[in-house]
C-alpha cells in the first residue's frame, strides 16, 4: 500500500517565471532574486525563465541555477516550453513543488498528476490587477462609480472563466503578499483561505545609510539648483494616471515655477503623453528618463523630494515605493492599492485616489513648503519597510508556506 513521504527537509524548488531578474532592486519582480538566493542557503533552487540582459542560456549565481528559453519571437510558446524544460530536469532530479510567479506554469500545473509535484502560483498571475487598476480610475462622481463598476464586473468575469477559473483549479497554493489580495482570493473567487498564504514580498533591505544627492545627475538632467524635484514611476499603458499626475503638476510649476517633474517609464514616451506635456506648457518642467538601469534608479529616488506612484498595474506592493520609503523618502500612493495596507496616511506616507488631481497637486505643494514633519514622516516610512520586508522572516514564510502546500497536495505529511 502506498504510503505518503514525510515532508524532505531539503526541498527541490523550482520558479517559473517569464521574466526574473538576476538583480533584484526597483524592477519587475524584483523581490524575486533575494528571496531565491536566500532560498538557496538552504534548498535546490532552479529558475526557469525567458531571457536575462546578458543573453545567458544558463547562469548559475549563489546557488541559483537558472535556465533562460528566449527564442526570438516565440515569446507566446513560453508556457509549452517551460513545461518541456521542467520535464528534463524533473527526470534528473525530481522537483518537490514548482512556484509559478506569473500564469506561465499553468501547463506544468495541469500535469502536476504525472509527475508527483505541487505547484503554487502567485496571485499575480490572475487577473486580479485588472480588477485594481480599473477601480483605481474613479472618482466621486455617480457617472463614474456606475461605469466603472460595470466595467470591473465585465472584466471580472470575462477573465475568470477564460483564465483565473482553470489556474487556480489547479493550484495547490496562492501566494499573496497583502491581506487584501487574500480577502478578494476568498470572497470573489471563492478559493479557500486555507490555501492562501501570506508572504509579504517587497524588496530586499540592505544598505539603509542616506544616499547623497547626485550632483552629476542634477547637471546632467538641468535641473535648477535649489528646484524642489517630485519623481514618479509610470507606466505607459496608464495614459490615465499619467495625466492625472501631469494635470495636478501643472498647478504646482505655476505656484513653484522652478519645481520639476522626473518620470521614469519604460520604453520610448508614447506621442499622446508627449503631446499632453507640451499642451500644459510642462516641456521644460517635466523630464522623461527611459528604462534607467536598475542600479541607476536609487540615484533618481535620492534626487526626489517627493516619490509618486499612482499605478494601479499590480495588486501586490509595488517594489519602487518601498525601496523609497526604506530611503525615507515622503511618499504619494494609491488609496486603492495595496499599499495603503502598509501605509498610513500623514504617517508613513500619503495616500490619494488616482483621479483626484486637487489633492495630489496639494500634497505635493505642501511637501514642498515643508508644512509636514518630513523628517519624522521619513523616519517612520523607513521602521515600517524594517518591521515589514524582513529577509529572514520573509523566506521562512515561503519556506513554511511550501510544507503546508506540499501537505494539502496530499503527497507528503509533516
Amino acid at each position: 500500500m502506498w504510503r505518503r513521504q514525510k515532508v524532505p527537509k531539503k526541498l527541490n524548488i523550482c520558479i517559473v517565471a517569464k521574466h526574473f531578474p538576476m538583480l533584484g532592486r526597483a524592477s519587475e519582480y524584483g523581490f524575486l532574486w533575494p528571496i531565491a538566493r536566500n532560498l538557496a542557503k538552504s534548498h535546490n533552487v532552479t529558475v526557469i525563465a525567458w531571457s536575462n540582459p546578458e543573453n545567458k542560456i544558463e547562469i548559475v549565481e549563489d546557488n541559483v541555477k537558472a535556465f533562460f528559453l528566449y527564442e526570438k519571437g516565440q515569446m507566446s510558446s513560453f508556457p509549452q516550453k517551460a513545461y518541456e524544460k521542467f520535464m528534463e530536469l524533473n527526470k534528473v532530479t525530481p522537483f518537490h513543488i514548482v512556484h509559478s510567479i506569473d500564469g506561465t506554469g499553468l501547463v506544468i500545473g495541469k500535469n502536476k498528476k504525472n509527475h508527483q509535484a505541487a505547484v503554487a502560483f502567485d496571485v499575480e498571475s490572475t487577473s486580479m490587477s485588472q480588477v485594481f487598476s480599473l477601480i483605481g480610475l474613479a472618482n466621486d462622481s455617480v457617472k463614474s462609480i456606475i461605469s466603472i463598476s460595470m466595467a470591473v464586473a465585465y472584466t471580472f468575469l470575462l477573465n475568470f472563466f477564460s483564465k483565473d477559473r482553470p489556474l487556480l483549479k489547479c493550484a495547490d497554493g496562492i501566494f499573496v503578499s497583502s491581506p487584501l489580495q487574500k480577502i478578494s482570493l476568498e470572497r470573489y473567487y471563492l478559493y479557500p483561505s486555507t490555501k492562501t498564504f501570506t508572504v509579504p514580498y517587497g524588496i530586499e533591505v540592505t544598505d539603509l545609510s542616506p544616499r547623497e544627492k547626485s550632483e552629476e545627475l542634477r547637471l546632467r538632467l538641468n535641473l535648477p539648483k535649489h528646484s524642489k524635484v517630485a519623481v514618479s514611476l509610470i507606466d505607459m499603458s496608464e495614459a490615465n494616471v499619467i495625466k492625472n499626475i501631469l494635470k495636478a503638476f501643472e498647478k504646482v510649476a505655476i505656484k513653484k515655477p522652478s519645481s520639476r517633474l522626473i518620470l521614469i517609464g519604460k520604453g520610448p514616451i508614447s506621442r499622446p503623453v508627449e503631446s499632453f506635456i507640451y499642451a500644459l506648457a510642462l516641456g521644460s518642467k517635466v523630464i522623461y528618463i527611459n528604462s534607467p538601469k536598475s542600479h541607476e534608479f536609487s540615484d533618481y529616488i535620492a534626487l526626489a523630494d517627493v516619490f509618486i506612484n499612482l499605478s494601479t498595474k499590480t495588486s501586490g506592493f509595488e517594489s519602487s515605493i518601498l525601496e523609497a520609503m526604506a530611503q525615507k523618502k515622503i511618499i504619494i500612493g494609491s488609496e486603492v492599492s495595496p499599499v495603503s495596507t502598509i501605509v498610513t496616511n500623514n504617517k508613513d506616507g500619503f495616500l490619494v485616489r488616482p483621479a483626484d488631481m486637487n489633492d495630489i497637486s496639494r500634497l505635493i505643494l505642501s511637501i514642498f513648503k515643508e508644512e509636514f514633519d518630513l523628517e519624522t514622516i521619513g523616519q517612520s516610512a523607513q521602521t515600517n519597510i524594517l518591521n515589514l520586508f524582513d529577509m529572514k522572516k520573509m523566506v521562512s514564510q515561503t519556506i513554511d508556506a511550501y510544507h503546508n502546500i506540499l501537505v494539502s497536495s496530499g503527497t507528503y505529511r509533516l
